[in-house]
């Protein structure tokens, strides 16, 4: 069964208290054999204890399938990328490197591209993924978007992301504040020319991070 059409995951980064349950939890997804998928990173750890959780965005096109010689990442029709497949894999990092939102991952041990995949075992049944089933802040949500915005009726949810000239749609929507954001999102100047640890730190405004 495909992952209903009309079911997305939201982010809202200002509400992540850094509690690691979705780290937890993302390991404990059948198909994820005790390794998490989901990373919890700081925007500036030197001056605040804020987090933001970082899952794939599960891009219309996906630059990590793009980059892959091997063929190994697949999207499928209803729009998950999937984590890359073992018999395929030849850990070559180009993934990793190619990612505007810095998501997968290597496991060197394995060999072995692992990144989020929406806990497709899940979500393709009608379940919830695992990270929003324990999320207590609801940073992570996953239903509709008019549920989502009646939960943040001051936020906006925004699904394009631009890096300089290209433009990202993705099936994972972002919860910007205000109620009219407009889209897409220009991350490279939201994040002001400045490092940060994560692409979603983006949506924080300057002087709030809480």
């Amino acid at each position: 069964m495909p992952v209903p059409a009309d079911r997305h995951f939201f982010i809202d980064p200002r509400r992540c208290i850094g509690c690691q349950a979705c780290v937890h939890a993302c390991s404990e997804c059948d198909t994820h054999k005790g390794h998490s998928m989901i990373h919890l990173e700081y925007v500036d750890r030197a001056h605040s204890p804020q987090t933001v959780p970082t899952i794939c965005m599960h891009c219309e096109s996906p630059t990590c399938a793009e980059v892959c010689p091997a063929d190994a990442i697949k999207r499928t029709e209803d729009g998950v990328v999937q984590s890359a497949r073992k018999a395929r894999c030849i850990a070559c990092n180009n993934c990793v490197l190619a990612c505007p939102f810095g998501v997968p991952k290597m496991n060197v041990g394995f060999e072995l591209m692992m990144k989020c995949d929406m806990c497709y075992d899940r979500t393709s049944v009608g379940l919830r993924p695992m990270c929003a089933t324990v999320c207590p802040s609801q940073a992570l949500y996953f239903g509709t978007e008019a549920e989502a915005r009646a939960l943040r009726p001051r936020s906006t949810p925004v699904h394009e992301f631009r890096f300089g000239q290209q433009t990202i749609s993705t099936r994972v929507r972002v919860m910007l504040p205000g109620a009219d954001a407009a889209g897409p999102l220009d991350v490279t100047a939201a994040m002001h020319g400045e490092e940060a640890a994560d692409p979603m730190a983006a949506v924080l405004p300057e002087g709030d991070l809480a």
